[in-house]
């Protein structure tokens, strides 16, 4: 017996067709095959007169869901991305000024120095010599200087009683002024070679993170040599130097004249950084200065921001990206990216909503745009306030279609559901074997 899977009116149908194969005595495989198709085909008729089937049917010719966001006018700041790299406020090359021997190294490597910090020691015993010989000339100097003048005094004495020669008179007045001019060169002398000693102790002339030593204790080093011995860098704050194109600068300034957008003071311009893994750098940054002259061979100005580096995260030479505000635009529409096509001549479109009578009708529209603004564009025409933009569901539609629109909000997270690959594994094996069970009883049932 067959199971009650049909309806007992297709069941007899057949009745008469069974007797016919009967009485010529057919095998009964070819027998069951044909009673099993002739099964299936009434089963669809009847399938195809089933009052939910056309209730699906007409469910498939109502008009398709799309996903829309209604555009409004909103305040937006907009911002230029131009390359630029990090530059040290300072950095100084610590070179000798004496020659001598390094007799120690008075710093560790990456450490915070302060300015007139002592670096390195030389040996010092031959300017602690040349200091005790000035100080010896200037003393012989000096006891010259106080003879030559006591004999000029009493020269002057003399010469006004007649008791000697004019001439003799002026000499050794010459000779105390050149004693007292040599004391001057021994003070200069002596000076020098104070000088010398001190620099025998080589200091930091700014406050900043001194780098690895290119000399060790030992080492012979000469006045004014080209090598440094080591470097010493202010980290806190930062130049970043940063270039904007000319042509940038002129449509900015077009921009500007025209009324698009509003002028960013200067003195209250905040220049965020990113860094180069992506990141964005923690403190802002503000303009200092802007370039007066192109350069003639790029066609660019350059910038410089000072930028705070408290935790020495900025390094010299490091690359950066800079997001310099150029201006604000108080009645901006941002028009999500995901919503515009291009055609093949790159000309931009978007499908908008409508109402035409009871419905709601797709229409395509051209549209123009400024600039990205993350994942939006700034809308410079074709579209105003208040216009629905299709952003989901474009497989589904054509210009011309009839829809039901959804209005989106972009800014909130949308909840995906999440399919558990197991379970659901898990469950169509279950079904395929559900379905083999039953089809090898219906077989053992006809046998």
């Amino acid at each position: 017996m067959m199971p009650s899977l049909f309806a007992p009116s297709a069941a007899q149908s057949f009745e008469p067709l069974s007797r016919f194969f009967r009485k010529r005595r057919l095998p009964a495989r070819p027998l069951l095959g044909w009673a099993v198709l002739l099964v299936l085909v009434g089963a669809l008729s009847a399938c195809s007169k089933d009052p939910k089937a056309g209730a699906a049917a007409t469910g498939a010719n109502a008009a398709p869901q799309v996903g829309v966001v209604v555009l409004q006018p909103q305040s937006q700041s907009m911002q230029e991305v131009l390359p630029g790299r990090v530059q040290a406020m300072q950095m100084a090359e610590i070179r000798p000024q004496v020659s001598g021997i390094v007799q120690k190294q008075l710093f560790q490597a990456g450490a915070h120095v302060k300015a007139g910090q002592a670096l390195y020691q030389l040996d010092a015993t031959l300017l602690q010599a040349a200091v005790a010989s000035a100080e010896a000339a200037l003393a012989k100097a000096q006891a010259t200087a106080q003879r030559l003048q006591l004999q000029a005094k009493r020269s002057a004495e003399l010469v006004a009683i007649d008791a000697i020669s004019t001439q003799q008179h002026e000499d050794n007045q010459a000779a105390a002024a050149v004693a007292q001019a040599e004391v001057a060169a021994a003070q200069a002398q002596l000076q020098t070679a104070r000088t010398q000693l001190r620099y025998a102790r080589i200091e930091s002339p700014i406050a900043g993170r001194v780098s690895l030593s290119n000399v060790t204790p030992g080492a012979l080093v000469t006045a004014n040599q080209a090598a440094a011995l080591t470097e010493v860098v202010q980290t806190d704050p930062m130049y970043v130097d940063f270039t904007q194109s000319t042509a940038q600068l002129l449509q900015l300034q077009r921009d500007w004249q025209a009324g698009r957008y509003q002028r960013v003071s200067e003195d209250a311009m905040q220049i965020a950084i990113d860094l180069e893994d992506g990141s964005r750098y923690p403190h802002a940054g503000t303009l200092q200065f802007s370039g007066l002259i192109a350069n003639p061979s790029m066609g660019t100005v350059t910038l410089r921001a000072v930028v705070p580096n408290p935790d020495g995260q900025l390094l010299p030479g490091m690359f950066v990206q800079a997001h310099l505000p150029t201006g604000l635009a108080p009645d901006a529409l941002l028009l999500p990216q995901q919503a515009v096509s291009r055609d093949l001549t790159g000309r931009a479109s978007v499908l908008v909503v409508q109402e035409e009578g009871d419905a709601q009708v797709v229409v395509k529209r051209a549209v123009e745009l400024a600039q990205a603004v993350g994942s939006y564009w700034l809308l410079q025409g074709g579209l105003q306030a208040g216009e629905r933009v299709v952003v989901e569901g474009f497989q589904r539609i054509k210009p011309g279609d009839k829809v039901q629109p959804v209005v989106l909000d972009l800014s909130q997270p949308r909840s995906v559901e999440k399919v558990d690959p197991q379970a659901a594994a898990a469950a169509l094996r279950a079904s395929l074997n559900g379905a083999a069970t039953d089809a090898k009883g219906a077989q053992g049932a006809k046998d």
